[in-house]
């Protein structure tokens, strides 16, 4: 029996038949035809940062010991968008209390600082060397450190600001790679890639010594000629 009359029989029995769409003078691509496979497979996007992901990722941390004692994370605060990004240490009790940084008494004078320049806290973003409080505020360890970093330079690549203020020396540290002093990072322009980095004493530190504010009015004011220029 020929094809045609089979077919014939089962439309007569009211059983659908499937037909190949496919002319059949129409080539398919072989299996074994690399070019042919190679124009079907469709290359995957590339993986994109964004700033939900990368704040899911800190709020539950537990890559170091610091989550052990912490409240909770400290992420940063402010505008995403800045041209300014002002870098600390690491979250004291209040900050840890409320989640945010620099909201003690050093925070405010950081408010007074900015504001000294032209600057509400608004339109810069502040973040920390490290995201969890370390016990009784002491210094966070190498390895915290290290472990915190990557997410702060996630942080510095989405922004992409125009110029980084670093408070303090730990931070400076860190953030330079340098075991320098203080005293002689400040008054000086540094880079993280090509962004210029500006090093200024620990608002902390100078409500301790307050005969220090004269260098630290004058590191701002090099941070800010620095900015005009970019």
């Amino acid at each position: 029996m020929d094809n045609a009359t089979r077919l014939q029989y089962l439309e007569a029995m009211g059983i659908d038949v499937w037909l190949s769409r496919t002319a059949p003078d129409q080539e398919q691509p072989s299996v074994s035809d690399p070019d042919a496979i190679a124009e079907n497979i469709q290359p995957e996007p590339e993986s994109i940062d964004t700033w939900e992901a990368l704040q899911a990722e800190v709020a539950p941390c537990t890559k170091c010991d610091l989550c052990k004692t912490r409240t909770q994370t400290v992420f940063g605060s402010g505008n995403k968008k800045a041209e300014w990004m002002i870098i600390g240490e690491g979250p004291g009790q209040n900050e840890d209390l409320q989640g945010l940084p620099f909201v003690g008494k050093a925070g405010q004078l950081l408010t007074e600082m900015l504001r000294a320049i032209g600057l509400d806290r608004e339109e810069v973003f502040i973040a920390n060397i490290v995201k969890c409080r370390p016990p009784s505020n002491r210094d966070p360890k190498p390895i915290e450190i290290e472990t915190c970093k990557p997410y702060l330079l996630r942080q510095i690549a989405l922004i992409k600001p125009k110029i980084i203020v670093v408070l303090g020396r730990v931070a400076a540290q860190a953030l330079l790679n340098t075991e320098e002093p203080i005293g002689k990072l400040r008054g000086k322009i540094h880079a993280l890639n090509d962004t210029p980095v500006v090093v200024v004493y620990h608002p902390a530190y100078l409500l301790r010594s307050l005969l220090d504010k004269r260098k630290a009015w004058a590191d701002l004011k090099l941070a800010l000629q620095i900015y005009k220029k970019h």
